[in-house]
């Protein structure tokens, strides 16, 4: 199975070509340098969520687009094998389950946020919601003007065209589950 910088990379690669897009051209339509467009592409990068969302908004294609793996009839998914995708210095997690396709509108994630780690998200393709169940651990999600307090047990759903982040204010790594829906 192939790590999630080459499927990455080969979906950066794969997408900008069927736009018609030269690394110039996404450049200036993500912010992302030439540069680092090329060391992602070559599967050479790291890239944060941050520069994967900023890459989707500029080819306008779902994030998931970005890390979607080969289609099969059925796929079992053990967390250990899927790759996450880091932001604040690998304390928060985002392990993409199920990448968003062009055969359904979601994708589905499981989180891991440890203390006092927090995402901030870029926001996503205009009219995504976002769904988000806490497992454990207490998390602070704040979109728009509005703070949330999400404890274990206790689900949110929220517009995710929006700048929005997720804080760990709690003493153990919040777990969540995340359904980005995609219209």
């Amino acid at each position: 199975m192939d790590t999630m910088h080459v499927i990455v990379a080969k979906n950066i690669k794969r997408l900008r070509t069927e736009k018609k897009l030269s690394m110039d051209e996404l450049a200036k339509l993500s912010g992302v340098s030439k540069s680092m467009l090329a060391q992602i592409e070559r599967g050479d990068g790291n890239p944060t969520l941050s520069t994967l969302w900023k890459l989707s908004n500029g080819m306008k294609v779902p994030f998931d687009a970005l890390i979607m793996r080969p289609k099969s009839a059925y796929e079992v998914v053990n967390i250990s094998d899927v790759q996450p995708i880091l932001e604040d210095d690998g304390r928060a997690r985002n392990y993409p389950l199920f990448p968003d396709n062009e055969d359904r509108r979601f994708a589905v994630y499981y989180l891991e946020i440890e203390p006092g780690a927090c995402w901030q998200s870029e926001p996503h393709l205009q009219g995504t919601i976002e769904f988000l169940t806490s497992f454990g651990g207490a998390l602070e999600v704040q979109t728009e003007d509005k703070v949330f307090s999400i404890t274990e047990g206790v689900s949110i759903r929220f517009r995710g065209d929006r700048a929005h982040s997720y804080r760990n204010r709690g003493e153990k790594t919040a777990v969540l589950h995340m359904i980005l829906y995609n219209p």
